[in-house]
């Protein structure tokens, strides 16, 4: 049950990052395209934090024909409020709200904020910083693993039964497999890729080991294969 809420706990902070990446992909180069954002939220549904930034500066974009900042005295002259940034309850997704005509009624005084105001270019700009957000994010993480390496499991023999073919070649519990055929193997992943790359081939297999409580003791132990993982009696390498 651990497992499982585990599991469900790294699902829900993986999306978040990359929706919250996707998101903010959106919302920088709106802002750089002079688009006003009303919300950026990561989930859906009521939010569970919400905080406004500060007021967008509208004054002096529209002018008149006299040269002096654009005044209309209708109900669209209401001040807009700043970017509202919010932590919704479901967290599977997100979204940006820019303002738009298509949307809601947007004052004259506010038009140049607008997102179906921008031109074409600058709309796809928007559009596509998601996605492209995303892309870097995948480039930084391949390269931080490169940089960093991947973690996984030693490849350490548990109980080895007597009868089976690795134990009748003399492997035991406790030793640690270090290659297999000659190739390398730092985790138990890398073992079974050296296994499988040898499906179906009749011959031997030889595993690379380290002793139990040993520092520099290394043997090698062929063991025989015949049609290799193709009967259920063959070497588990789990």
């Amino acid at each position: 049950m651990i497992e499982f809420m585990q599991t469900v706990l790294a699902l829900i902070v993986t999306i978040s990052i990359l929706v919250t990446i996707h998101e903010f992909g959106h919302y920088w180069v709106a802002r750089l395209c002079n688009v006003h954002v009303i919300r950026f939220s990561v989930g859906f549904g009521k939010p569970i934090y919400a905080r406004k930034g500060p007021p967008p500066d509208t004054s002096g974009k529209l002018l008149d024909e006299s040269g002096q900042p654009f005044k209309v005295q209708t109900r669209g002259n209401e001040a807009l409020e700043g970017t509202e940034f919010a932590v919704a309850a479901i967290p599977l997704g997100g979204y940006v709200k820019m303002l738009d005509e298509r949307e809601a009624y947007v004052p004259d005084d506010q038009l140049h904020l607008a997102f179906n105001r921008k031109s074409v270019w600058q709309r796809i700009a928007i559009v596509a910083a998601g996605p492209a957000a995303n892309f870097l994010l995948a480039i930084a993480a391949y390269w931080l693993l490169l940089v960093t390496g991947v973690t996984g499991v030693v490849p350490l023999l548990g109980a080895v039964d007597e009868a089976s073919r690795a134990g009748k070649v003399g492997l035991r519990e406790g030793q640690e497999i270090v290659a297999v055929d000659g190739e390398s193997t730092r985790t138990w992943s890398e073992v079974n890729m050296r296994l499988f790359d040898r499906l179906g081939e009749t011959g031997e297999i030889i595993l690379t080991v380290k002793e139990k409580d040993s520092y520099d003791a290394y043997t090698d132990y062929p063991i025989e294969i015949t049609e290799w993982l193709s009967n259920e009696d063959e070497l588990s390498p789990g």
